[in-house]
């Protein structure tokens, strides 16, 4: 496992007298595989952000949900997750491909509790998993680098009320359709396996979209 802090953070914790502190912390979080404190944490979760890098440099930041557990914890230093039908920009996955770097961030906003974790992703989707994850277009492996508890200090409590009717539930129910592919202007632009989108509640204007997401049925 690299050194964890460049010449950038320490400038920064010699301005605020933290260098101390920081080495501490360094010391006794920070690991480079999944423990016990942290692995029912990670198979609960039904959401999480994941930070990858793109061709200019720039980070992608993305949040990435399904049913508790669609995290999976392969082994002490490997994880596995699905990737859903999106919106076909494929930034996070084709930032992947270009660049295997990433982060992941892991909340718990009701306790409120998080974790933090580096590592190295692959996709393939003659995965294995893909069986297992149902609904899914790919599998993400991530080797992990470095993982650890963060302070959970200025996480505001959110209660959870439901689970996103999007998120896929078995081979036997068709994914729901969003309501942006239903968009006019998107029709001759979607791919072939949403040909039949506009029999799914007709053709709707930017406009009415827009009413729609304001109301949550995006």
């Amino acid at each position: 496992m690299s050194e964890i802090y460049g010449v950038q953070h320490r400038r920064l914790q010699e301005k605020f007298d933290t260098n101390k502190l920081a080495d501490r912390l360094n010391e006794i979080t920070v690991l480079s595989e999944i423990t016990e404190q942290h692995q029912a944490f990670i198979e609960s979760r039904d959401m999480f952000f994941l930070t990858s890098i793109d061709h200019r440099g720039y980070p992608t930041c993305s949040y990435k949900g399904g049913k508790p557990g669609f995290l999976r914890i392969i082994d002490s230093k490997t994880l596995a997750f699905p990737s859903y039908d999106g919106n076909g920009m494929f930034l996070s996955m084709g930032n992947i491909n270009s660049n295997d770097k990433i982060g992941m961030l892991l909340i718990d906003f009701e306790t409120p509790h998080r974790v933090r974790i580096h590592g190295t992703a692959s996709i393939d989707k003659m995965d294995p998993l893909m069986k297992e994850f149902k609904g899914s277009d790919l599998v993400v492996r991530i080797t992990i680098t470095e993982i650890f508890v963060n302070c959970p200090r200025y996480i505001h409590t959110y209660k959870r009320l439901k689970t996103s009717k999007y998120v896929p539930q078995s081979d036997f129910e068709k994914p729901l359709t969003p309501n942006w592919k239903r968009i006019d202007a998107l029709q001759d632009a979607l791919p072939e396996r949403d040909s039949e989108v506009s029999a799914q509640g007709g053709i709707i204007t930017v406009e009415e979209y827009g009413e729609l997401l304001m109301k949550g049925k995006g």
